[in-house]
């Protein structure tokens, strides 16, 4: 009796793991890391995905603001999650490529710990200056930079960020100096140029867009591949420097092991989202669009940036220990 009472209790256990193991995905709530504060261009994206996940599936979307060491924490934090499909992270350039070249010591390594899941849009950043300045586009900067050697200072959303990267790049394809203005995040460096305490700043454009629109700062140049539509008439730096180009994309990863079917599921459903009108003109709005892309093209991505970041990280020295 007790030998049979052992194989009914284990048989139940058998039965109960199959039927927990045949639910749908998702049967829960997902929790979504962002690792940078709210309000910015991550969260933006974030919370506009998100909700309508929600609506889809209908299960609660939790939007985790986590930030912290360059966003590199709430990649640390989903690294090492379950893989179970009900953690993901939004990460951004910064995260995903930059930091691997700038930090000395992360507490994950994002080709072992994370996996691409999808590339879901690119908000760029953009090159203002306080109007004082007399410079309108970048050529004039570039010619004044080298007039003025190590005078310009250009603040930056902090050490390692996309923000550093890009002015360094600008600095090393112009062939000028300038002194770098480290800040922590976007926030206190506007509050710092606009006064004029600094005179440029890489900055995305959500948060510089009402600034400029007010006339107390100045757009010099778009820093992605292409022009934002929200200020569709200011041109991409690159058109004015050829090659340059920072691309401030955005993309989903869960933590390393979790199940083929599951990323597929998220991507596909992620995807539906981005090919509607609604999130569409969201990300218009703030001078965004959509850059949709599955797991393989969002770990070419990363493969790309982690190299070609870590040229200009190597060049400028930037290390952070």
């Amino acid at each position: 009796m007790k030998r049979r009472l052992v194989h009914l209790v284990a048989l139940g256990s058998l039965i109960g793991a199959s039927g927990v193991a045949a639910q749908p995905y998702p049967a829960k709530a997902i929790r979504v890391i962002v690792p940078f504060p709210p309000a910015g261009a991550a969260d933006l994206l974030t919370r506009t995905i998100g909700q309508k996940l929600g609506e889809a599936w209908s299960r609660q979307i939790i939007v985790d603001n986590r930030p912290g060491v360059g966003g590199n924490l709430g990649l640390e934090l989903a690294a090492k999650a379950p893989a179970d499909g009900y953690t993901a992270v939004m990460a951004a350039t910064t995260t995903n490529a930059i930091g691997m070249s700038t930090y000395a010591k992360l507490g994950y390594n994002l080709e072992r710990d994370l996996a691409p899941v999808t590339l879901v849009g690119n908000v760029p950043h953009i090159l203002v200056s306080h109007p004082s300045l007399p410079v309108n586009n970048v050529t004039q900067l570039i010619a004044l930079g080298k007039a003025r050697p190590g005078e310009l200072a250009f603040a930056s959303q902090g050490n390692g960020t996309l923000s550093h990267l890009e002015q360094e790049l600008l600095k090393m394809m112009g062939g000028f100096t300038a002194l770098h203005v480290p800040y922590k995040g976007s926030a206190p460096g506007l509050a710092d140029l606009i006064p004029g305490n600094v005179q440029l700043f890489f900055d995305s454009v959500p948060s510089s867009l009402p600034h400029i629109k007010s006339g107390r700062i100045r757009a010099l140049g778009v820093a992605s591949s292409r022009r934002s539509p929200a200020l569709p008439e200011v041109a991409a730096i690159g058109e004015a420097l050829k090659g340059f180009e920072a691309d401030s994309w955005f993309g989903m990863l869960m933590p390393a092991g979790t199940p083929r079917e599951i990323i597929a599921r998220f991507d596909g459903e992620v995807q539906k989202v981005l090919a509607t009108q609604e999130v569409r003109e969201r990300l218009l709005a703030v001078g965004g669009f959509v850059q949709a892309g599955g797991p393989n093209e969002l770990a070419d991505r990363i493969r790309e940036d982690v190299a070609k970041w870590g040229k200009v990280a190597r060049a400028a020295n930037v290390r952070i220990e």
